[in-house]
């Protein structure tokens, strides 16, 4: 039988009962989606959303999924939800270093939401996408295919995102 991931009801109930909204952060093949949520009786209420492809409106032409994309889709969060405190509900995941998860925390910390928690930990270099320009250096065949050599100077364009996303455009 496959083993299967249950909801940990206990932990759950403690979020609940914080009544602190939740962030809910999931990755799918394309892009990482994350949630602000708050509990209801009815049922759980999304306050504010975003997806990866959303970035592309503030100049992002890379990966939707990587360190600094999820970083950018939590300042972009934080940005649109107008929330003063999040939890994060990670649901049975264990976060391991330099995951996207802790990413998305510190985009929101950074635009100045309070995320409960003194353990975010990211690496400066992968937040301006160091890691992913060395790989490009070392590429096989057509990866990188759909932004060539643009990769080379994914800093600036992580700056420049993270500007359009302050300013608005």
């Amino acid at each position: 039988m496959k083993n299967r991931k249950r909801t940990n009801y206990r932990k759950r109930l403690e979020l609940l009962k914080s009544g602190i909204p939740r962030v809910v952060v999931r990755k799918t093949d394309k892009s990482v989606i994350v949630h602000i949520v708050e509990y209801g009786e009815e049922g759980d209420k999304t306050i504010a959303m975003v997806r990866g492809n959303e970035l592309r409106k503030f100049g992002w032409n890379f990966s939707s999924k990587n360190s600094p994309a999820s970083y950018l889709l939590g300042y972009l969060l934080g940005k649109k939800a107008n929330v003063k405190e999040v939890i994060l509900d990670k649901g049975n995941r264990t976060l391991k270093e330099n995951s996207f998860i802790y990413y998305v925390m510190k985009g929101l910390h950074d635009f100045g939401v309070d995320v409960h928690s003194e353990d975010i930990k990211i690496d400066e270099k992968r937040l301006y996408g160091e890691h992913i320009a060395n790989y490009y250096q070392n590429r096989n065949g057509n990866q990188f295919s759909a932004v060539g050599d643009k990769i080379k100077n994914i800093k600036e364009d992580f700056n420049k995102t993270l500007e359009n996303i302050k300013n608005g455009k």
